[in-house]
């Protein structure tokens, strides 16, 4: 029965994803699940499309742009672009996340890991882009947030997280760096089918949709590793992205109830922040 359940509410959530736009999932999946499977109409077709096989992909709670949850696959062709055993070396400036109302965070950022990644949060804190953005996405129970989308600064939650910058995408650049408590990840696309006249996303071409939005993991999170771009980790202030991810949320979502403000990213020295811990 669970597992009939939980192949309704992927389902379910990846329906209302391609029909209404790339909104927020709900952040408890079991207790949507038995709220909403009275709705005979709605099982029939979700089963139905489950059935057919036309949401593969879809399945797994995992963070992405447009908080599209993506599902890792093991194809060689992306395996093969993992890079394997690097060491992550610190550049000499780290980016100092200042909220509104949460105090600051501190980033130290892979350059070596993830070049193009890097360069793009670089140019765009150096660009103001971040400044009066939202921490749009908070997830206790999966433990990360998520941020970074030019929308979050208007007055629609409806569009968070469906943003982008004015510049091209930036190509994944995996590696075997694991998402432990702290880490810093490019969100991306997940891949998806084509649907009422949408297209879709091949899981290859998905990876290749990192843009502007960044996320961190607050805890160990092994269902990422590999499928995202590690470019960061926090040095200072986890507990602050702690509070944060621990705030309220809007009821079945995973919003938070009131804005979290960036009130703006800045490069500095690294080595005001020498010690390198949390």
């Amino acid at each position: 029965m669970m597992d009939l359940l939980r192949s309704y509410w992927i389902a379910r959530s990846c329906f209302d994803r391609i029909i209404f736009g790339w909104g927020a999932p709900p952040a408890d999946h079991r207790r949507t699940a038995l709220n909403m499977v009275g709705t005979s109409l709605s099982v029939g077709l979700i089963f139905a499309l489950v059935v057919s096989g036309g949401f593969v992909g879809c399945a797994g709670k995992k963070t992405a742009v447009k908080d599209f949850d993506a599902e890792n696959e093991t194809d060689p062709a992306l395996e093969s672009r993992v890079k394997k055993g690097v060491k992550p070396k610190p550049d000499t400036a780290v980016a100092v996340i200042e909220t509104a109302d949460y105090g600051n965070i501190v980033i130290e950022l892979y350059s070596n890991v993830a070049p193009r990644m890097v360069e793009r949060f670089r140019k765009l804190i150096q660009e103001g882009f971040y400044n009066g953005t939202t921490f749009h996405r908070i997830d206790a129970e999966l433990g990360l947030i998520q941020g970074g989308d030019p929308l979050s600064k208007d007055d629609d939650p409806a569009n968070d997280g469906s943003g982008d910058s004015p510049y091209a995408n930036v190509p994944g650049e995996f590696s075997d760096l694991p998402f432990d408590r702290g880490t810093v990840g490019a969100a991306r696309r997940g891949a998806t089918p084509e649907f009422a006249g949408k297209p879709g996303l091949t899981e290859i071409q998905a990876r290749e949709t990192a843009n502007c939005q960044f996320f961190i993991t607050l805890k160990r999170e092994t269902q990422f590793d590999r499928d995202y771009t590690v470019f960061g980790r926090v040095i200072g202030g986890i507990s602050n992205a702690e509070i944060i991810m621990g705030a309220p949320v809007e009821s079945g979502t995973e919003r938070p109830a009131d804005k979290i403000v960036i009130k703006s990213i800045t490069l500095q020295p690294r080595s005001k922040f020498a010690s390198g811990q949390p």
